[in-house]
């Protein structure tokens, strides 16, 4: 314990300092790694979705191109491909939803750690410490699964 730190009885409610301290470091870590997190989900995002609209691009002009050369052709795994990559665009759908739901958590948490340094440590020389309000909304994103139908976007 430190010289300055008072001693908390057990049952009294309130977190010892230094308890307190290490709570709003490790709040502050994971809200840090959430941010990261989101970052590149919305890098892979990006690039998957530029990806999938080239493929797209191109198996569309081999569909093209076969039914003009060849319009007896059986073009069904052209046209498989092409359902396999309308499916991938629609679950990378979900990556907006995930990216909603880790800025939601991550608010939540940092609002956490604030009111935890606030009723801690108090106001400084320079004012009252601010807490942005957490989030009115429990839960941004309602969907918690992908099942073919089931889509619900924004």
């Amino acid at each position: 314990m430190l010289m300055n730190e008072t001693p908390v009885p057990p049952d009294s409610g309130v977190i010892p300092l230094l308890a307190a301290a290490e709570l709003q470091d490790h709040l502050m870590t994971v809200t840090n790694d959430l941010e990261r997190l989101q970052r590149l989900l919305d890098d892979a995002g990006e690039a998957l979705s530029a990806h999938f609209y080239s493929a797209s691009s191109q198996v569309q002009h081999l569909l093209r191109q076969s039914v003009e050369q060849a319009p007896e052709t059986d073009n069904s795994a052209l046209h498989k491909v092409m359902e396999d990559i309308a499916g991938a665009i629609t679950a990378l759908q979900f990556q907006d939803m995930a990216t909603q739901l880790i800025a939601h958590t991550s608010q939540r948490l940092r609002n956490c750690a604030d009111q935890l340094a606030r009723d801690t440590f108090g106001d400084d020389e320079e004012g009252e410490a601010i807490v942005e309000i957490a989030p009115l909304r429990p839960n941004p994103v309602t969907q918690d699964e992908m099942d073919a139908g089931s889509i619900e976007l924004f």
